[in-house]
């Protein structure tokens, strides 16, 4: 056993069970979540055919520094990470949306950009941008948060307003909210020699005040190029050194497969998976300063996940 692909726990007072693109979100006396990290990788919203071992952990671990590092910006659903591949936190009702913050021309945008756009999710865009050239200010670009097997799709603030998917008060919090922690994670990244390129945020409401759920500042959500050679590279119009998922995509699209209807994602070899391990391996030690201690995988790894989980929600 490698990788962790798919969990069957059952709680004391479950009440409902989830299964996501990445995580087992399982919901407890409609009142938490134990959401369990799993090594499943998506990419172009279709889960690939391989886990990545130890790919739960690294995300787990990440999100949770960040989350307790951010939370005087904005409260978070997060109460304790009891397991490496597991958080315990409060159950918030998400916004419909997700805040993507960019605050370079990169990855998607670029594309659009070079087939034509001149403006994203009603952001525009001036001319005679490069690939890779940081925005005057770091911008929104939101998409809709798809149902599980559909994409996501882009949308602007006014379009969110008007179909009434979020109040413009509450919309106001969240654009407020998604800046200040793309701020919070520049500095923390420039402090470990890397840009924070995009990411994406998730925010739900408890109590009638707004959350922020979910992972963040992660390989899966966020892209992050390195300091270190950045200005010269971007000078001769080289591509960047770059910590993120955007390889696995690269990958995916010079194998023929870009999400499209009728494709089928390419066979991922066992050198594949290894690669992609270490690039996770990676990001997790550039971005935290620490050495990455890998939780072994072994015949009661399970158990241990469901032991760790239940004995932090006895405390509850």
């Amino acid at each position: 056993m490698n990788a962790i692909i798919s969990t069957n726990f059952h709680f004391a007072k479950q009440t409902n069970k989830y299964v996501g693109k990445v995580r087992d979100v399982y919901t407890i006396d409609d009142k938490y979540l134990v959401m369990v990290a799993t090594d499943r990788i998506s990419a172009f919203d279709v889960v690939l055919p391989k886990g990545i071992p130890y790919k739960g952990q690294v995300l787990n671990q990440i999100a949770a520094r960040f989350l307790a590092a951010t939370a005087d910006i904005v409260p978070n659903w997060r109460i304790a990470s009891p397991d490496p591949m597991v958080t315990v936190g409060y159950r918030c009702r998400p916004f419909p949306v997700e805040m993507i913050v960019r605050g370079y021309l990169t990855g998607s945008s670029w594309r659009a950009y070079k087939a034509g756009a001149r403006e994203i999710c009603g952001v525009k865009i001036p001319d005679g941008m490069r690939e890779h050239q940081a925005f005057e200010t770091p911008i929104i670009t939101p998409t809709t948060k798809a149902e599980q097997g559909l994409h996501d799709e882009d949308i602007s603030r006014d379009e969110i307003l008007q179909r009434g998917l979020v109040s413009e008060a509450d919309y106001v919090q969240l654009e407020k909210a998604a800046l200040a922690l793309f701020n919070r994670g520049t500095q923390m990244a420039a402090e470990r020699g890397l840009i924070l390129v995009d990411t994406k945020y998730e925010f739900g409401k408890k109590d009638d005040k707004v959350y922020l759920i979910d992972e963040i500042h992660t390989p899966d959500s966020s892209r992050y190029f390195y300091a270190d050679g950045y200005a010269e590279r971007f000078a001769k119009g080289e591509q960047q050194r770059q910590l993120s998922k955007e390889f696995v995509r690269e990958w995916l699209m010079d194998n023929g497969f870009s999400g499209k209807e009728g494709q089928q994602a390419p066979p991922m070899t066992d050198e594949v998976v290894r690669g992609i391990t270490e690039r996770y391996i990676e990001l997790y030690e550039n971005i935290t300063g620490e050495k990455f201690r890998p939780e072994p995988y072994s015949d009661n790894i399970y158990e241990r996940i469901e032991v760790n989980a239940q004995n932090m929600l006895a405390r509850l």
